[in-house]
């Protein structure tokens, strides 16, 4: 099996943590997926369009952030609906179908409808970047000697998760390259 990791960034894009994020991958030619807040989209579409041009892939992180398990049925469809809608609109020439709920969280009828129309993506590693109580140092020892070919890893280019991502990603990035492993975009 080939040694890739898959990287996946959720809830950008951020002025200064989404560059961070670009700036660190290009360094190793690395390419990721990033998964969109609409309305991030909509406050910074020329970092998406930078996203777009870099090779990365983006997908759809719903509209406003919304927990499967606290919205309506309807109105969380409509919040996929309207985030994909938004990433046409930015880069018109991306036509990715990829979809990640936020917090992970889908109900079965969710899953069964949104499966329709999306590829929904999940992950295997869960770096937990976006918890303010845990130091930097504890994040990258959720990753570090335990991703396997195929990995799908889940940070955040977020406000909330700046902190842990300026010192996970950088490591992350310098400890697989020199294990042999490429990282690629889903």
């Amino acid at each position: 099996m080939e040694k890739t990791i898959y990287l996946t960034f959720d809830d950008g894009p951020i002025p200064e943590v989404t560059e961070f994020v670009l700036a660190e991958l290009e360094k190793y030619q690395a390419k990721a997926t990033f998964f969109c807040v609409g309305e991030n989209l909509q406050r910074n579409p020329d970092i998406a369009k930078k996203v777009a041009q870099g090779g990365h892939t983006l997908g759809n992180h719903t509209h406003k952030h919304v927990q499967a398990f606290k919205t309506p049925f309807a109105h969380y469809l409509q919040e996929v609906e309207q985030c994909q809608k938004t990433l046409q609109q930015v880069v018109p020439h991306v036509t990715t179908k990829l979809f990640r709920p936020p917090h992970g969280q889908l109900t079965y009828s969710l899953l069964t409808q949104l499966r329709e129309k999306y590829q929904v993506v999940m992950w295997s590693h869960l770096t937990y970047d976006f918890d303010q109580s845990l130091s930097p140092e504890v994040c990258w020892l959720k990753l570090k000697g335990l991703l396997t070919p195929g990995s799908i890893v889940v940070l955040h280019d977020s406000l909330k998760a700046e902190r842990n991502l300026r010192y996970v990603l950088p490591r992350l990035l310098e400890h697989y390259t020199a294990s042999g492993f490429t990282f690629k975009a889903l």
